[in-house]
């Protein structure tokens, strides 16, 4: 059921600002209004046209708050739906405050975090793929999130979803129509369309599944460990990425005894950086604990960094890094490893031609000059896979969206066996009629006050 109530909220940042915006909604959103602002021209504003602005003052019982613009938008055509009035006012907090207090005492009612967009959901406005893509919006902080979230605002994976549920829907219409007359033996749909729509149907489900595994990072950022014996450099290293004295250096073995994490934008990817501590033997209590962080820090990391110390090296050991090397990889398959031999300045050039032979996914860097650095983010870049991006493919980044979609792969391969095997058309009717539960799901098509209660809580006020 949709609300009734007027709803109002402060829909910029709260906090003092130059300027702020107070979001009314409802169907008592404009007659509110019209009860605390008077046009410096003595306009009505509840007989002004949509989407018009109009210059006043925000007065109660002779007093007058401030001098604001007010912007009316007369629903269906509004961001909800529904009547919406836009007070832009002067951005002192006593004033936010006192006009949210009057808009109050006039009828409306705060608002909820997330309420306006849910009001946009119910009222048809957006689908639930897309008010989703309105909370990933606002929270992108690099080019990749945000190129991500403003496709999936503009319904490209709504309308994805929306053409196969479709079609799959007219099958299913067909096959149930032959239920209706079982008793004639007779087939409406076409098993050969069919199998070759399922085909298609379980061929575009694995493309999106796959894309969650690059638009989760893309969303969340790429968390990169640096790993390897004390002073190293790590600390060195991320300060030289960052660009920043983030990190402690010292020459002193076990000063990073805890995680420092930071995180660097390269070319609209984010990365998440975290410094480990130095790995060793030891038996300082503190410093062990940090250690043991690093080792849960490697778990959650997607790319790992191995950093070795050149000046360390010589032909004997180069044997026993090897070894080092294939203990990461055996030991974290799934992750990808890159070798970073720092103080390449100081390393010999036999030394170096040995190591660039033997060591797979080796850079040479000194993290101290800066030397390699560039290097370094483009073989960084190249763990990503932004193929996708470039051809403005469709990428799932929500873990709601990837769950259906797991669930209707294995409802419509369900179907595809049946449809192989000559399962009679009301058994399949009930995989169909699940994995078309699944593809609702996504859109919102199918839902319920919980899942809409979970989704919108994530919001923030007045939005």
């Amino acid at each position: 059921m949709i609300p009734q109530e007027t709803i109002v909220a402060l829909a910029t940042p709260s906090g003092a600002g130059a300027i702020a915006i107070i979001r009314l909604s409802g169907k008592d959103a404009i007659t509110i209004a019209a009860e605390v602002f008077q046009s410096v021209s003595g306009k009505d504003i509840t007989k002004q046209k949509t989407h018009t602005i109009h210059l006043g003052h925000i007065v109660d019982q002779g007093k007058v708050y401030d001098q604001v613009l007010l912007s009316i938008f007369k629903g269906p055509n509004s961001y909800t739906g529904e009547n919406v009035i836009e007070i832009s006012c002067h951005g002192s907090t006593f004033i936010q405050q006192q006009i949210i207090q009057l808009l109050l005492r006039r009828g409306a009612k705060m608002a909820q975090a997330g309420e306006f967009t849910l009001r946009a959901f119910l009222n048809g406005k957006l689908d639930l793929s897309q008010a989703e893509a309105v909370a990933d919006l606002i929270a992108s902080d690099n080019e990749a999130s945000h190129q991500i979230a403003m496709q999936q605002m503009r319904g490209g994976f709504s309308n994805e979803i929306a053409k196969l549920r479709e079609e799959l829907l007219n099958f299913a219409s067909l096959i149930e129509l032959e239920l209706d007359f079982a008793e004639e033996d007779v087939e409406f749909a076409d098993r050969t369309q069919f199998h070759v729509l399922l085909e298609r149907i379980e061929f575009v489900l694995k493309r999106l599944i796959d894309s969650f595994a690059v638009g989760n990072v893309i969303k969340n950022g790429i968390p990169v460990a640096i790993v390897g014996e004390p002073n190293v450099g790590k600390s060195t290293l991320l300060n030289a990425l960052l660009n920043e004295e983030r990190a402690i250096v010292s020459d002193i073995a076990g000063t990073t005894r805890d995680t420092i994490e930071d995180e660097l934008v390269i070319d609209g990817i984010g990365f998440r950086f975290i410094d480990t501590a130095g790995i060793r033997e030891t038996k300082d209590v503190v410093e062990s604990i940090g250690i043991q962080k690093t080792f849960e820090k490697i778990e959650q990391a997607q790319v790992v960094l191995f950093l070795v110390d050149s000046t360390e090296l010589t032909m004997e050991s180069l044997e026993g890094l090897k070894v080092e090397v294939e203990k990461i990889k055996n030991k974290y398959p799934q992750k990808a490893l890159l070798t970073i031999f720092n103080k390449k300045d100081k390393l010999e050039e036999s030394l170096l031609r040995n190591l660039e032979s033997q060591i797979e996914n080796s850079i040479f860097i000194s993290a101290k000059q800066k030397v390699g650095i560039d290097e370094l983010k483009n073989e960084l870049m190249s763990f990503v896979n932004t193929g996708a991006l470039r051809n403005n493919e469709t990428i799932v980044t929500n873990t709601r969206h990837y769950d259906s979609l797991l669930k209707a792969l294995e409802e419509v391969q369900k179907v595809k066996w049946g449809l192989d095997s000559g399962l009679s058309s009301d058994l399949m009717a009930i995989d169909i009629r699940s994995a078309l539960h699944y593809f609702g799901e996504i859109t919102g098509e199918v839902t319920n006050d919980e899942l809409l209660g979970n989704i919108f809580a994530n919001f923030c006020i007045g939005k």
